[in-house]
């Protein structure tokens, strides 16, 4: 719990974005809740602009050509790519919706992956998200959501598995 004086200090800082320093209620009855799938299509043109985030220059994220002559049957997803699917898919906030999380109040704590099968453009992703676990820490100063994303694409095969931890900070 937030000692007054704390709260007091911050009473009314936030309001221009649209929260206050309240603390954040949640129910950890969510627990094992299961969102609806989703379906995304793989673009080569958001792999491109991936590699490029992350800086990676070889020309198989961008080019078919060479994507084909490296061994792929098309342009491959380079490593934590699925994440961003997850967002392109307007998945990342579905929990902060659902439990009414003022989104400023929250960061990204951890994201954690397991592979099973390279993901390639062209490919659509199926998605099954859940919350997994609720935790908190430091008396409810940070509270923890952890979601599970299983990923797979249009065969059957399971290409990814997603734990991802968002941190709600009552200070």
């Amino acid at each position: 719990m937030v000692p007054a004086a704390s709260n007091a200090r911050l009473a009314g800082r936030f309001d221009w974005i649209g929260w206050s320093s309240r603390h954040v209620m949640w129910n950890p009855d969510y627990i094992g809740k299961e969102y609806a799938p989703f379906s995304i299509i793989v673009d080569a043109a958001r792999i491109a602009a991936f590699a490029d985030a992350i800086g990676e220059t070889s020309p198989v994220y961008r080019e078919e050509v060479a994507a084909r002559a490296a061994g792929y049957p098309a342009i491959p997803a380079p490593l934590t790519f699925c994440f961003s699917l997850m967002m392109d898919a307007e998945q990342s906030f579905l929990v902060h919706g659902d439990m009414d999380i003022p989104i400023p109040k929250t960061v990204h704590g951890e994201q954690w992956f397991n592979y099973h099968a390279a993901m390639f453009a062209g490919d659509t992703i199926t998605g099954r998200q859940k919350i997994a676990d609720m935790f908190e820490k430091k008396g409810g100063a940070l509270q923890f959501i952890v979601t599970e994303t299983q990923m797979d694409n249009q065969h059957g095969a399971r290409v990814c598995d997603l734990k991802t931890s968002i941190v709600i900070l009552n200070s």
